[in-house]
């Protein structure tokens, strides 16, 4: 049995089925994908269906774009003008693929391998990561999942501490996990920047090159970080390789790291119709 992790998918259906194509899976092989299944990309809902019906051949973490999805959808945020989300909201087995989405985890732990979208803590084993994220994955798949919905939305507090609890406590961790790119080594999170590592403010640090951090004794497989590309090192697989951006779609087989990538097609038509 293999396990190959696939980086954001963003709506890449024809991306995402070219990919698999490649990847040419066996019955017993597992497909693992790092959050961000929807939005920007131009079907969404095809995607979604998809890995449903994948059933338990698919491992899924959610990203921050399928959170606000889920807000969306109960109407505790507003759709942006960039979103592509149209056709998941209009579709008639909307409220089934709601459901199904809120009850993926924030993060799945396999031996030496940790499967989340952006990152951990410094400060944060990965039991102590996997325990934070079952608290949120909890209150998403819980009959009351709408007040963790309600409360999701925010760059406040930007640190962890033990006590913290309710909503703040909440909002900690959904945006460690799903948000995060760089921090400070006083274990503040800068939820804003968006570009390279070279490009980080004076002080700022990719998560995963904090000093002192806790989960280097697991390999973290991430992607949400399309500026920063392919990343492999030791222990950080990060597999945002931008396919909604004109980039490319990858996986990674983990027990030699084999690659596999595909072109947006778009951008692949658009080349060769030049």
């Amino acid at each position: 049995m293999a396990i190959y992790a696939i980086g954001d998918v963003q709506g890449c259906y024809e991306e995402l089925r070219a990919l698999i194509a490649q990847i040419h899976p066996g019955p017993a092989d597992r497909l693992w994908f790092v959050g961000d299944l929807v939005n920007r990309g131009p079907k969404s809902l095809d995607v979604l269906r998809y890995l449903r019906d994948l059933g338990s051949r698919a491992t899924v973490v959610l990203g921050n774009h399928d959170l606000h999805l889920l807000s969306v959808a109960e109407g505790f945020a507003k759709a942006r003008s960039d979103d592509t989300l149209d056709d998941v909201l209009a579709a008639p087995d909307r409220n089934e693929l709601m459901d199904w989405l809120r009850s993926r985890p924030l993060m799945v732990v396999e031996q030496e391998h940790v499967l989340v979208h952006a990152g951990l803590l410094a400060q944060w084993s990965v039991a102590t990561a996997a325990g934070l994220a079952g608290e949120v994955s909890g209150a998403l798949s819980s009959a009351d999942y709408r007040t963790c919905l309600r409360t999701l939305y925010g760059n406040s507090p930007d640190r962890w501490r033990d006590d913290l609890a309710g909503a703040d406590r909440q909002r900690v961790i959904i945006n460690a996990l799903t948000r995060m790119r760089l921090c400070r080594p006083d274990g503040s999170m800068d939820l804003v920047a968006k570009g390279a590592p070279l490009n980080a403010a004076p002080g700022y640090l990719p998560w995963f090159a904090m000093p002192g951090r806790l989960s280097a004794d697991h390999t973290v497989v991430c992607g949400h970080w399309s500026a920063l590309g392919l990343h492999l090192s030791d222990n950080v697989l990060a597999l945002d390789t931008g396919c909604v951006w004109g980039g490319r779609l990858t996986a990674i087989r983990l027990s030699d790291r084999a690659l596999f990538d595909v072109p947006c097609a778009a951008r692949a038509a658009a080349k060769r119709s030049q």
